[in-house]
């Protein structure tokens, strides 16, 4: 299997990978955002050498498909000569108002910078996964709760100042919580929680450390942090103290940082699920004091024709817009236009069909491409997905994933109902992932009816007062299935 086609690896800008509908590259700005020239010579470069498709994913990364190797050669050269420089190694991601919202307890770009710093010291990019990943939030206007890490660092106020939560393997509801220190301490266990990880092999992930090194590294608060992790053994988790200096606390002073080892590498990679337990909706206006107004515009479904993208930024350009930095939620911000500006682009952007209210359904539904633009899809996702928006949107209060194909490209974590293409037709996958067994299947070309029948029993069922998720839980399976059967 080459490096193209392996499940699971990130499509960055120098190693595309092999989609249903060709090549796939992903690229994050190292400035955070981009000018809005730079993201229409972006666009440009999508309409000349992919499909015409880009998209904004759940993690606020930018995506362009449908590339051959030759024209992602081309793509790369291109955006060399825009002078978009694009982050690579181990993610270590920060939110989209970083550093200008004046909400933020803290800003998370020091330490997510030191902690990118130590990471490359010690060499850890080539002993992780692919997937493995760091979040810092500043805990501002838009957190990132939402999304997925082996670490987590979120900023908090004691009565001692800020300290920074450090948390592994999870969104911000579920990661299992280790310790509040100072930022120094924090950035020190982010550090070695991955040289853990790195210790298992490439296939390890942060849910995969045993109790005795979360016991140890929750220790770390109320001890001088060791220069380098301790010796771990993959197969017993055993752990030795190192009582030298820490490598990021030298690397602050201007000394040089200590050689970190690491074990030989076991194992190939594995993946991550986009996403989170809750929802992001990073759309509307964003009040940011001194730093002005930011708006935030988002891809239904993560996904627009580049010619679309091209006319919104345009516009953009004519309201004084400076600045457009990519959003997690699947979304833009636009930055530096007066606030008067704001409803005139939302106008047109709601013309164009991109999605200017967190009120609207299809922030509700997870769609990937499907049919025709992926060869693997089996189902017409995009338009199910409009159909089924444009229909039940008083019942759309869960998570609805419409997937092509058993893969669940769009939505990889498990949603109260997922529509997936298959050899039958259009299964309906309940309370799980789309590579579950279907409870049901109706004609692919008839699955919006089938979640319409689906909304109009929780319409005649639900208690009032009663969500239409937790109706759906009171139905079970059984009935839900019945009634996406119905004719």
């Amino acid at each position: 299997m080459n490096a193209f086609s392996r499940r699971g690896a990130c499509p960055a800008l120098a190693a595309p990978m092999q989609t249903g509908d060709g090549l796939l590259v992903r690229l994050n700005p190292v400035a955070g955002g981009l000018s809005p020239e730079s993201l229409i010579g972006l666009a440009e470069s999508a309409l000349r050498h992919g499909n015409g498709i880009m998209e904004v994913t759940a993690r606020g990364s930018l995506q362009i498909r449908g590339l051959t190797a030759e024209s992602a050669q081309l793509l790369a050269t291109e955006v060399d000569a825009l002078g978009i420089a694009v982050r690579t190694g181990v993610p270590v991601e920060t939110g989209p108002l970083a550093g200008i919202d004046p909400q933020e307890i803290a800003d998370p770009r020091p330490p997510a910078e030191q902690i990118r710093t130590a990471v490359e010291e010690a060499g850890l990019t080539q002993r992780l996964g692919p997937k493995v990943s760091v979040i810092v939030d500043g805990s501002g206007q838009l957190t990132m709760d939402t999304l997925t890490a082996d670490v987590r660092l979120a900023a908090t106020g004691t009565d001692a100042g800020v300290r920074w939560r450090v948390a592994v393997a999870g969104d911000g509801q579920n990661a299992r919580p280790l310790v509040t220190v100072e930022d120094d301490a924090a950035r020190d266990i982010a550090v070695a929680v991955l040289r853990m990880i790195a210790e298992k092999g490439r296939e390890a992930r942060a849910r995969d450390l045993s109790e005795r090194q979360l016991a140890y590294l929750a220790g770390w608060h109320s001890v001088a942090p060791p220069s380098v992790l301790p010796d771990i053994s993959p197969t017993r988790g055993e752990i030795a103290h190192s009582r030298s200096p820490s490598p990021i606390s030298m690397a602050s002073e201007g000394g040089p940082a200590p050689g970190l080892p690491i074990s030989p590498l076991v194992g190939e990679m594995s993946g991550r699920t986009e996403g989170g337990a809750k929802e992001l909706r990073p759309i509307g206006i964003f009040d940011l004091a001194e730093a002005g107004i930011a708006l935030g515009i988002a891809l239904p479904y993560g996904s627009m024709p580049a010619d679309k993208i091209i006319a919104l930024t345009q516009s953009a350009i004519t309201l004084d817009t400076t600045e457009i930095r990519l959003a997690p939620g699947r979304a833009l911000l636009f930055l530096g236009q007066p606030s008067s500006a704001n409803r005139a682009l939302q106008h047109t952007a709601a013309t164009l069909g991109f999605v200017t209210s967190p009120a609207d359904p299809r922030t509700r539904i997870a769609a990937c491409p499907g049919t025709p633009a992926c060869a693997s899809g089996r189902i017409a996702t995009r338009d199910i997905a409009e159909t089924i928006a444009a229909e039940n949107a008083d019942s759309l209060d869960f998570t609805l994933h419409v997937s092509g194909c058993a893969k669940g490209c769009a939505h990889p974590g498990s949603a109260a109902l997922t529509i997936v293409g298959g050899e039958n037709g259009a299964g309906l996958v309940v309370n799980a992932t789309a590579k579950a067994l279907p409870a049901g299947y109706r004609p692919g070309y008839d699955a919006a009816r089938g979640i319409s029948r689906v909304a109009a029993l929780i319409r005649s069922t639900r208690y009032q007062g009663e969500t239409a998720a937790a109706c759906l839980t009171r139905l079970g399976p059984a009935a839900i299935a019945e009634a996406y059967r119905q004719e």
